[in-house]
């Protein structure tokens, strides 16, 4: 009976493998999208120019955090601290939020995160973006610019969420019978 509940489990991933690959292949015919080379705060209020972050390459991989207040977005955070030598040595990348720089320093020291984190207060970028769909209402997500010719572009975006394919605990729970079981991120564990 079990093999037969494998089998049927492994067609179905194979299912998903290839709905993935049609998503793929969707996302490469999409038109860019020009971006703005917007100005955005590090940890001390300085200016940072989004056109900055992509150093000497030409992709850069942007995360919509929505901040401080929100338990789920800190453990996409803390996943993407893990992964973060690897990210970076592929592409630059960058945890973006509404916190105010100074909230969002305190915030990341006590979290341990070593990644790049800018802060977009006072700025439209969240919104122009599409990951602000009314005042003070953000969305997880992510974005990713190329640098093409001198200007910036999105190629892709996706939105954050239980389940989705950037936060991997979601699936380690959904091996047992339980799933999720009504869990919910923390700010603390211990």
């Amino acid at each position: 009976m079990n093999e037969d509940i494998y089998q049927q489990i492994q067609d179905l991933q194979k299912d998903v493998e290839q709905k993935r690959e049609n998503i793929l292949a969707l996302r490469k015919q999409l038109e860019l999208e020009p971006v703005s080379d917007y100005t955005l705060k590090n940890h001390e209020g300085n200016d940072v120019l989004l056109s900055s972050l992509f150093d000497d390459r030409d992709e850069l991989l942007i995360i919509h955090n929505m901040g401080k207040g929100c338990s789920y977005c800190t453990l996409w955070a803390d996943g993407f601290n893990g992964f973060s030598l690897p990210l970076a040595d592929r592409m630059p990348f960058v945890v973006i939020s509404p916190d105010e720089p100074k909230v969002q320093k305190e915030f990341a020291e006590s979290r341990g995160w070593k990644f790049k984190m800018l802060s977009a207060h006072d700025s439209t970028f969240i919104k122009d973006m599409g990951f602000e769909r009314e005042p003070r209402k953000f969305w997880p997500g992510t974005s990713a610019l190329i640098r093409k010719e001198g200007k910036i572009y999105r190629t892709s975006y996706d939105f954050f969420g239980p389940g989705d394919p950037y936060c991997s605990v979601w699936h380690f729970f959904d091996l047992f019978p339980k799933g999720v079981n009504d869990w919910k991120p923390k700010f603390n564990y211990a």
